[in-house]
């Protein structure tokens, strides 16, 4: 027991103890390390609309589309075709030894993201719109395409980026 848990339980005052740990569990943010572990879609995600898209409802899905991730450095396929409005379920497979995922998103938002993984290879973050994929295993992303244009998708870990580990996403 902490020294300021044993402070607040011996003055009797478990109400500020409570609020205390309350504000805490508010405050700091809902994350998930990029590190080893395949990340399980949230029982209720955020539904925030992104230049690409937004997180999708797994009842409108109507196609899915199974991505191999490899130790090349490299998606296969590394291009996908979507109608405006569609709803996706991108299963990722990673055939390797090493981990990889895959993020959406336009290329400069990928580009700033990239810099920072090199800088902070231990980046705890987690969206709907990404998946950490260990080796040997699968993830899902569930995404409604609502936006038409070009759309990439690559794996940020430290180096694959940078090897070229990307694909693109044509949304007509």
């Amino acid at each position: 027991m902490t020294t300021t848990l044993r402070h607040y339980l011996a003055r009797g005052q478990h109400a500020a103890l409570v609020g205390a740990l309350t504000m805490a569990l508010l405050v700091a943010p809902a994350v998930h390390a990029h590190g080893d572990a395949t990340h399980e879609a949230a029982a209720s995600v955020v539904k925030e609309q992104k230049p690409w898209g937004i997180a999708g409802d797994i009842k409108a899905v109507r196609r899915t589309i199974t991505l191999s991730m490899t130790d090349n450095m490299r998606f296969s396929p590394d291009r996908i075709e979507v109608k405006q409005g569609e709803t996706l379920r991108l299963v990722l497979r990673n055939d390797g030894k090493l981990m990889h995922e895959l993020v959406i998103g336009t290329r400069a938002e990928l580009d700033a993201h990239a810099a920072l993984m090199m800088k902070h290879p231990g980046m705890e973050h987690d969206a709907p719109y990404m998946a950490h994929v260990a080796p040997g295993k699968t993830g899902e992303i569930v995404w409604q395409f609502n936006r038409r244009g070009e759309f990439d998708f690559a794996c940020l870990i430290a180096g694959h980026y940078q090897a070229g580990m990307t694909g693109r996403i044509v949304v007509k």
